[in-house]
């Protein structure tokens, strides 16, 4: 480490906003030194074996290389102490939550993500490196198990569209149906939305509304002052609504330690 406290940190993950706020987030800590941020899973191994960092801000989901398939290339006895950072549900999270550092669920507040610094530092002030080998050895196994949701299969006349979890924007009951937004199109598919929140929810869908799922990869803001009807606004300008209910619980989820 640089000094008795500084911990040096590299943030991985595929998403520029989702790396700026965590760059915002811990530049607000005097003694984190950040040295870099990878947008994707070579860079990161190049920048861990570059820059051999105490902490590693890792996301579990990018294309072409994710969070494990990193972890596996850099090798457990190179690899530093590991946050993971997904938008798993909980119960996806099993398999490996107790043998990782720590890890950040999206959506995140501030204070979770001063937790797992907290963490860290007693974690790492212990010199405990051969428990971090082990710890990321047994994360290694325990992730084979942990898959991406599967693509949703929708038939359209003669063709069959195969669509990627990631690129649904949100979801909605229509009938005995859903309807699934991508972008510009719409898909129709005879399934309920329970059906769909079980399917989807470790690829990080949930319900804002007893009709409707959302993909919180395109959560821009919620909307909920008491002037105005509750609802989520999309990053493409989508405003959709939802129930009081279910942003309480998306606003414990967002900062559980408050």
């Amino acid at each position: 480490m640089t000094t008795a406290t500084t911990l040096t940190v590299l943030i991985v993950d595929d998403e520029p906003l989702a790396r700026q706020r965590l760059q915002r987030l811990l530049r607000s800590d005097p003694d984190v030194k950040l040295l870099a941020a990878c947008g994707d899973g070579r860079a990161a191994v190049a920048a861990i074996r570059e820059h051999r960092p105490d902490l590693v801000f890792l996301d579990v989901q990018m294309p072409e290389m994710n969070g494990f398939e990193v972890l596996a290339a850099v090798g457990v006895r190179e690899m530093p102490a590991v946050i993971f950072v997904t938008a798993f549900d909980r119960f996806a999270l099993q398999a490996f939550e107790v043998r990782a550092l720590d890890y950040l669920l999206k959506p995140f507040g501030g204070d979770r993500v001063l937790a797992a610094l907290e963490r860290a530092r007693t974690f790492l002030a212990g010199g405990a490196r051969r428990k971090l080998e082990q710890q990321l050895t047994g994360l290694l196994q325990a992730s084979a198990g942990v898959r991406e949701a599967p693509d949703i299969l929708v038939k359209k006349r003669d063709r069959v569209l195969v669509l990627k979890p990631r690129d649904i924007d949100f979801i909605e009951a229509f009938g005995d149906y859903v309807r699934l937004h991508v972008g510009p199109d719409v898909h129709v598919l005879r399934a309920t939305l329970g059906e769909m929140e079980r399917k989807l929810g470790p690829a990080g869908f949930a319900r804002i509304h007893r009709s409707r799922l959302v993909n919180w990869e395109r959560v821009k803001e919620f909307i909920v002052h008491r002037d105005h009807d509750p609802a989520v606004l999309l990053r493409n300008g989508t405003r959709l609504a939802a129930s009081p209910t279910c942003l309480k619980e998306l606003e414990q989820r967002l900062d559980p330690i408050r």
